[in-house]
C-alpha cells in the first residue's frame, strides 16, 4: 500500500513538472531556431555592409565570427532564462575568469586591439613602404596579432600591432608623387650661375622629373667648405629612388666635366709666434 502512495505521488511529481517545463523547452527550441535564423540574417547584413564601405577583406571574416559568437552567447543566456536556469552567478563567474584571462593576456589583447584598428583605420596596406618602430620596409602581410614587413635587403620583420599602432606612422606609398631633395655644394670659388645651369640641365629635363617648368634649385647655406644648393624634383612613387640615386652620380661626373669643384671638409690652422719678454 505504501509502495503504491509513493508510486502514485513520485508520477504526479513528474506530471506536474512536465506540465511546467515541457512547455518552456519547446519554446526555448523554438526560439533557438528563430534566433540561430536571424543572427545568420543579421551576420550576413553586416558582411554586405563591411562589403560595401571596402573593408579590409581580412577583417571581414573577422568581425563576422566576433559578432556571431557574441549574438549567440546571447541567445542561449536568455533561452537558459526563460527555461528557468540561474544565470546570475554563471555571469558572474564568466565576468571574474574573463577578467583573469584579461590581466594574464595583457599584451595580447593589446596587440588584438591594434590589429583592429589597424584593419580598421587603414593606416597602411600591403605594399606600402611605411617607417615604424625604428624599421623601414614594405608591408607584407596585416595579421590580427603583428605585421608582417619587408626590408629592402630581404630581411623579414614582425612588429606586434599594439605599439605598432599606437606610435608615428610614416607612410611613403599614400601619395601618387612623391619630393626627391638633394644637397650639392660647390666651391666658393666656383660659378653659381653655371653650377645652376648644370643642375638644371642635369635634373630637370630627364623625364621622370615632373616639375621641369617649377624647377627648385636655390643656394640654401654658405657653409664652412662649400656653398651648397638645394634642389628639389617631384616624381612618380616608383622612380623616387632610381631618380635620387641616378642624379648624385649625373651631378658628380658634369661638375667633373664642367670644372665645378666638389669641396670636402677642410680647416686651415694658423700657427702664430708669441715673443716672450724674460726679465734677467
Amino acid at each position: 500500500m505504501n509502495f503504491d502512495f509513493k508510486e502514485n505521488d513520485w508520477m504526479e511529481r513528474i506530471s506536474e513538472l512536465a506540465a511546467l517545463y515541457v512547455p518552456k523547452v519547446i519554446l526555448a527550441i523554438i526560439v533557438l531556431i528563430v534566433g540561430l535564423a536571424v543572427i545568420k540574417k543579421l551576420i550576413r547584413l553586416l558582411r554586405i555592409q563591411l562589403e560595401k564601405r571596402s573593408a579590409d577583406p581580412s577583417l571581414i571574416p573577422f568581425l563576422s565570427g566576433i559578432a556571431n559568437a557574441l549574438l549567440v552567447i546571447v541567445l542561449i543566456l536568455s533561452i537558459a532564462e526563460m527555461v528557468g536556469v540561474e544565470t546570475t552567478s554563471f555571469i558572474a563567474v564568466l565576468g571574474a575568469a574573463s577578467l583573469a584571462i584579461g590581466l594574464a593576456l595583457q599584451g595580447s589583447l593589446s596587440n588584438f586591439a591594434g590589429g583592429v584598428l589597424i584593419l580598421l583605420m587603414k593606416p597602411f596596406k600591403v605594399g606600402d613602404v611605411i617607417e615604424a618602430q625604428g624599421v623601414i620596409a614594405s608591408v607584407s602581410e596585416i595579421k590580427i596579432f603583428h605585421t608582417v614587413l619587408k626590408s629592402y635587403d630581404g630581411k623579414t620583420i614582425i612588429l606586434p600591432n599594439g605599439p605598432l599602432y599606437n606610435d608615428k606612422i610614416i607612410n611613403y606609398s599614400t601619395e601618387p608623387e612623391r619630393l626627391v631633395e638633394w644637397v650639392f655644394g660647390i666651391g666658393y670659388d666656383d660659378d653659381i650661375d653655371k653650377a645652376r645651369s648644370i643642375i638644371y640641365e642635369v635634373i630637370f629635363t630627364d623625364p621622370r622629373v615632373l616639375n621641369k617648368d617649377d624647377a627648385y634649385i636655390k643656394l640654401a647655406e654658405l657653409a664652412d667648405s662649400s656653398v651648397n644648393f638645394k634642389v628639389r624634383a617631384r616624381v612618380i612613387q616608383a622612380d623616387f629612388w632610381g631618380v635620387y640615386l641616378d642624379m648624385i652620380e649625373r651631378i658628380k661626373k658634369a661638375f667633373d666635366r664642367e670644372g665645378i669643384s666638389i669641396p670636402y671638409p677642410q680647416m686651415d690652422a694658423h700657427i702664430f709666434n708669441e715673443t716672450k719678454n724674460q726679465g734677467g
